[in-house]
């Protein structure tokens, strides 16, 4: 019997209590620190690094919510700990309900078939020593799915569907250009046909004229097969033309979080409008007569955050408040929440 992943259409999840919208992925509070070591055979933790630091949102089915924030903020490791492929230190992940910091062994790798990553670099994430039809047929072959003819049939029909010739199952990933690569890491991504995936910086390493091709196959694969992504990226222009929604990222926090045309118009922490200050303009006019925001100061460690906002050291606007007491996420518009005392 044929039990390879069939094609879907619309994806179903639990409702919220929000205009009907079903949540499909819900964290709370989730925390990933990792513990520095020393002394005999490093058995003392001295420290942690706190990558990732009490984090809360959730994502609609079926749309994009946009992660940004400077490199070093905790972006990928909250898509990696999601995911669990790194065990969170505390917090909750659920998906479709189903609380995935508490699975192990089968359970937990019957649920990574409904979610899957695609990873920045396209030149590493495919092994140099398998082919491209191996790569692709990898995740069914750890699933154990289908008869290796059925395998075949639904390489070919994987690498169709990302515009790929299917005569290219026996090529190397070197023979590929970096965005040819990345389509097939995104056709790897779907052999299970997943209903949630973690685009962890698909475009960074792509050049600029490639990216576009691959962010509006992204779309179209969305449209068609109703996936829902968590897009994490640093360009801003493009996360304001992908995604539905966006989150703000500092530190291992969220700042703000909003929906995108909300958060780009009317921004709200300080953090938020130096960042959306840094994007150019291309009309001339507006361009040199905006005001760009200067952070003084480099980010801290995340060994040793900062008392109260974490933000206070290079907040512009900071005040007497932010240096001892740190700000909840609070919804001060529907749907726009933000960490600020100088906001709330």
């Amino acid at each position: 019997m044929n039990n390879m992943p069939k094609t879907r259409t619309q994806a179903t999840g639990p409702t919220s209590r929000m205009d009907g919208k079903r949540i499909l992925l819900e964290v709370k509070n989730l925390k990933k620190h990792f513990p520095i070591k020393s002394g005999i055979l490093f058995q003392h933790e001295v420290a942690a690094v706190k990558a990732v630091d009490g984090v809360t949102f959730h994502i609609y089915e079926g749309e994009t919510l946009g992660l940004v924030g400077e490199s070093g903020c905790g972006k990928s490791t909250t898509g990696r700990t999601i995911l669990q492929l790194y065990r969170p230190t505390a917090g909750s992940v659920k998906f479709e309900g189903v609380e995935l910091t508490e699975l192990k062994g089968s359970a937990l790798r019957r649920m990574r078939r409904k979610m899957q990553m695609v990873f920045q670099d396209p030149y590493a994430s495919l092994n140099p020593r398998m082919s491209v039809g191996r790569i692709v047929a990898e995740p069914l072959v750890v699933h154990n799915i289908g008869t290796k003819k059925e395998r075949e049939e639904r390489v070919a029909e994987l690498l169709e569907l990302v515009g790929l010739n299917p005569y290219f199952v026996r090529r190397y990933p070197h023979e590929f250009s970096g965005g040819q690569r990345q389509r097939i890491g995104l056709a790897r991504a779907l052999a299970l046909n997943p209903k949630f995936i973690v685009a962890d910086e698909p475009i960074s390493a792509l050049d600029v004229s490639i990216q576009a091709q691959v962010v509006n196959l992204m779309q179209e694969l969305q449209e068609n097969l109703g996936l829902t992504y968590l897009f994490i990226a640093h360009d801003l222009s493009m996360v304001r033309h992908l995604c539905d929604r966006v989150a703000v990222m500092y530190l291992g926090k969220l700042v703000e979080v909003a929906e995108s045309e909300e958060l780009y118009t009317n921004p709200l922490h300080p953090y938020t409008q130096a960042l959306l200050s840094a994007v150019p303009v291309p009309d001339p006019v507006v361009e040199e007569t905006r005001q760009r925001i200067i952070l003084k100061g480099d980010v801290p460690s995340p060994i040793n955050p900062p008392v109260g906002c974490n933000f206070n050291t290079r907040c512009p606007v900071s005040v007497d408040v932010c240096f001892s007491q740190e700000p909840e996420l609070i919804e001060v518009l529907p749907e726009h929440w933000v960490a600020c005392h100088r906001v709330i």
